[in-house]
């Protein structure tokens, strides 16, 4: 984040020679002049460090500390005091100020003691972004997969983690949008950097631009003190806009703006201030359709999706349901505190044959749900929703009638006639799909959804040749 250093000094030319001095890439600095309100303007600066002279500190000089010691923002205050006095240093630290300086030393020592305080804060604001050092962060490796589709995927990502480029996410609610935005800038060279979420569907239009971009001092209505936008915040850092489909074209307007330079200008404010900040957007909404409807501007879309990640819905990857049912159990058992550490295989194959409409979500909710009601050490298929269980209760109905015999199965474990099933369905699968395109593979793989070298690679394995499906001659 931006650093904001307020000076509300009495001697002018100190008061230019900080700013001029601290004026820095990462650093926004705020001067206030000898006015009446010069008290009222700098408690409502909203700003990190507040270096102030103790004259213009509203006696007694202890409950004006403490004031600005109890601001929302938590400001590191220095006080600026014209006597060189150790005792009177004593009772300004006493009095709560967090750095006391004599004004008439010089500059050069001003100057190194403000630079020390400001990495000081920066210090601290980094902690508090980290957090606790044995709290998990998100990581790509969340994203196991055995499916041939979701590798490819990843693979695309790790390529673009490096880079400071917009990232447009797409995808169905509930395949982890957030979760792979969160995890993209973990493992990125901005993760010491603060990663700021702003939904932005999720407020009305002037409350979102306020969110996003600040405000000053009285820039409108109930605008009592300046406020950090989302762009602020986010500086060195990574800004995560969720459901930017549903932004107001108003407000599209001015982040492109925002990204083509990166420049943000607070409402009400007169001047504007750079920022170095990745933005990864997302949305579950078909983007290239509201650019013709023209609820998107087709600006703004070429902008953010420089480069665009779509995530496989789970439905496209049910080899990976029982894997991560059994990591999600896991999770679960720690953090709600149940000795359930199993699913049964008739769970799993309900859970597998399920379609996940809510995706990874959904299957989150389903396996906590299932451990709550669970009362045996091991989730069995009545510990799960009646959806879940209904949707597998027509088994036949997705099995190729032809290769179902029971019979072939007898002698092989469970995995190995799962195994076998499932290759059958997706061998018929993929032939039908291959014969309604007359073999175009890559047609093919976009109505499959799933990565052309993918198919190619399962036309392999199942010995399907696009060239016997040009005149429709199989299947």
């Amino acid at each position: 984040m931006l650093i904001r250093l307020v000076l509300a000094i009495k001697q002018k030319e100190l008061q230019r020679h900080l700013e001029k001095k601290f004026s820095l890439y990462d650093v926004r600095v705020e001067c206030f002049g000898l006015t009446q309100d010069i008290w009222q303007k700098v408690v409502r600066s909203c700003g990190d460090i507040i270096v102030i002279s103790e004259s213009l500190i509203p006696g007694p000089s202890d409950t004006g500390i403490a004031i600005l010691n109890d601001l929302p923002e938590n400001p590191t205050t220095v006080v600026l005091h014209d006597r060189d006095s150790s005792e009177v240093s004593a009772q300004l630290v006493a009095a709560g100020a967090d750095v006391v300086l004599y004004a008439g030393t010089s500059k050069k020592n001003l100057t190194e003691a403000i630079e020390t305080t400001l990495e000081s804060r920066r210090q601290l604001s980094r902690k508090e972004r980290l957090g606790p050092a044995n709290l998990e962060k998100p990581k790509i490796t969340d994203f196991f997969s055995a499916n041939e589709g979701m590798q490819i995927f990843i693979d695309e990502v790790q390529q673009v983690i490096p880079s400071s480029s917009p990232i447009l996410i797409l995808g169905e609610t509930g395949v982890g949008k957030e979760h792979l935005a969160k995890a993209i800038h973990a493992e990125s060279p901005r993760a010491t950097g603060p990663f700021i979420t702003v939904n932005t569907a999720a407020l009305p239009e002037q409350l979102l631009e306020s969110e996003l971009f600040g405000h000053e001092l009285g820039a409108f209505t109930g605008a009592v003190r300046t406020r950090k936008g989302a762009f602020e915040l986010a500086h060195k850092g990574t800004i995560f806009l969720d459901e930017i489909g549903d932004m107001p074209l108003h407000l599209q307007a001015k982040l492109l703006r925002v990204l083509q330079d990166y420049e943000v200008k607070p409402i009400g404010g007169e001047n504007s201030f750079w920022v170095d900040v990745r933005v990864i957007a997302s949305t579950n909404r078909d983007l290239e359709k509201e650019v013709d409807k023209g609820t998107f501007r087709k600006d703004l879309f070429y902008r953010l999706s420089v480069v665009t990640l779509t995530i496989p819905p789970l439905r496209r990857r049910k080899e990976d349901i029982p894997d991560m049912a059994r990591y999600f159990v896991e999770y679960f058992r720690h953090k709600i505190g149940r000795d359930i550490n199993r699913i049964s295989e008739p769970a799993l194959e309900s859970l597998r044959l399920y379609d996940w409409p809510g995706n990874v979500r959904e299957l989150m909710n389903v396996i906590e749900r299932a451990m709550l009601i669970c009362r045996s050490g091991e989730i069995s298929r009545i510990d799960l929703p009646n959806v879940v269980n209904t949707k597998s209760s027509n088994t036949e109905q997705i099995l190729p009638y032809e290769n179902f015999n029971p019979n072939a199965w007898i002698n092989k474990t469970l995995p190995e006639v799962q195994k076998k099933v499932l290759d059958q369905v997706e061998r018929q699968y993929l032939g039908m799909v291959l014969k309604s395109t007359n073999g175009r593979v890559g047609q093919a793989a976009q109505i499959a959804g799933i990565h052309p070298r993918g198919l190619y690679n399962k036309m392999k394995r199942f010995g399907l040749r696009k060239e016997d499906f040009k005149n429709g001659s199989l299947y």
